[in-house]
Parts: structure tokens; C-alpha cells; sequence
């Protein structure tokens, strides 16, 4: 099973500041896409997660931004899970120009599993078995 996903997205007028230049929060956006698209490819749909009592805020997150995207243009979105624990899963990320020739940034996220009240659980016995999965 796949631990590693890549997506493509168009920079949107509206993800740019006034240069033209995307704004550093919708990199943690974009972290948000490639990671449910990576849960979704594995067979983990994030509203099936939460529909069976489970949720993964983000406790952590870094994103080290190292050249600048611009309005139209295409990245990549590559996203791998590269630690999964009894009760949180980390994901790292690496934004790419289209052509993968520059890394414009690259960050992690980490996600303790939590019930609906809030408490830290155990990751779901069907969650490890996908994510483990070889």
C-alpha cells in the first residue's frame, strides 16, 4: 500500500497576496490536500474516520518556505506518511514547481488520534492495517 501521494493544484488569484506571490498560509492549505488525498488513496476517508468517533487535529506544524509560488502557476504537492505511532501519525510535505525542477517548501504536520471528546485514543486497529499495509 501507498505511504506516499502526489497532487497537482493551479495557484488561485485568490491563494496570492498583492506581489503576486501565493501567502504563507495556504501552504498549510495545500498541506491539508495532499494529506486527505494520501488518506483517501490508502482507503482512509477522512468523514469515515470521524464518522466512526475518531478525529486528527494538528498539534504540530512547521513549513520551511524556500522560493516563492506565483499566481497561475502549477505545483506539486507531494506528501508521504513517514511516522505512524499507537496514537498519532506525522506527515511531511514538499511543495514542488510542476516541473519538480525547485522546492518552493517543505513542513510536517503531526496528529494525535482523538475520540469526540477530545481525548487521546488509540489509532484505530483498520487505520494501522491500511497505513501498515505493504
Amino acid at each position: 500500500m501507498k505511504k506516499k501521494g502526489e497532487f497537482r493544484i493551479r495557484v488561485i488569484y485568490a491563494d496570492t497576496d498583492a506581489m503576486g506571490i501565493v501567502y504563507h498560509a495556504n501552504y498549510m492549505k495545500w498541506f491539508e490536500i495532499g494529506r486527505v488525498e494520501l488518506m483517501r488513496e490508502i482507503g482512509i476517508v477522512y468523514s469515515e474516520l470521524e464518522a466512526r468517533g475518531y478525529n486528527l487535529p494538528v498539534i504540530e506544524i512547521s513549513c520551511h518556505y524556500l522560493l516563492p509560488a506565483r499566481y497561475d502557476e502549477i505545483v506539486v504537492i507531494e506528501t508521504e506518511i513517514t511516522s505512524i505511532r499507537r496514537a498519532s501519525v506525522r506527515f511531511d510535505y514538499v511543495i514542488r514547481d510542476e516541473k519538480k525542477e525547485r522546492v518552493l517548501a517543505e513542513g510536517f504536520t503531526l496528529h494525535p488520534f482523538t475520540n469526540n471528546e477530545g481525548k487521546i485514543v488509540r489509532a484505530p486497529r483498520y487505520v494501522m492495517d491500511k497505513i501498515n499495509k505493504t
